[in-house]
């Protein structure tokens, strides 16, 4: 299923990523943000739990995110700061890499790397900010499978419909949010209007 956010606040910060002055820091921080709208949409009242806490009336139960539940995957390098977003805002979870590049002649994407701490019974966030032909994150929620987490979920900054289109028809069941479904792919496959190489603009790699 597919959420789209529909925020004034979600769409700002996404346009300010389209225009070409925001350097890298900006660039990075504003994804960040992003991150955390997209994280508020993805967690339901089955990831709280009651924790004991301090507070200054003594000791009570307030409902929380069971923090060490959730797996946030990402999908190198682009996907490297929406993680960093992610686990400062929930520093006990854990954190899982896959590293896929993509062949420029068919388009399809090659995984060359794997470190996954244990999964099984888990909620594994996939995090990656572009779903273009949707090849990475469909075979990033395969291999997932794998692992036995007891959810999959995934967050991402745009989307192509036709990435989008291709993921549901592998994987009808994983919960997908995006902060915009952009217009289309072009002839190269990557995202019109888009934000151009997520991953270059991030660390300074044009």
């Amino acid at each position: 299923m597919v959420h789209e956010l529909h925020s004034p606040v979600a769409k700002h910060l996404l346009n300010r990523l389209r225009a070409r002055d925001s350097d890298a820091a900006a660039f990075r921080r504003i994804i960040g943000q992003l991150t955390l709208l997209l994280a508020d949409s993805a967690f339901g009242n089955d990831d709280l739990h009651a924790a004991l806490l301090q507070t200054w009336q003594g000791e009570a139960a307030y409902e929380m995110l069971n923090e060490q539940q959730i797996v946030f995957v990402t999908i190198l390098r682009a996907g490297l700061p929406m993680l960093e977003a992610a686990m400062e805002y929930f520093p006990e979870a854990q954190a899982g890499f896959l590293a896929m590049k993509r062949n420029e002649v068919t388009h399809e994407a090659v995984l060359y790397y794997s470190r996954m701490p244990e999964c099984k019974g888990k909620h594994v966030v996939i995090v990656d900010p572009m779903v273009a032909t949707g090849g990475s994150l469909s075979d990033a929620v395969t291999l997932m499978r794998e692992k036995e987490p007891a959810k999959i979920s995934s967050l991402h900054i745009i989307a192509a419909p036709e990435g989008l289109d291709a993921v549901m028809k592998k994987h009808a069941d994983l919960e997908l949010f995006v902060a915009q479904i952009d217009t289309r792919l072009n002839d190269d496959k990557f995202i019109v209007p888009g934000l151009g190489d997520a991953g270059d603009r991030a660390y300074n790699t044009l």
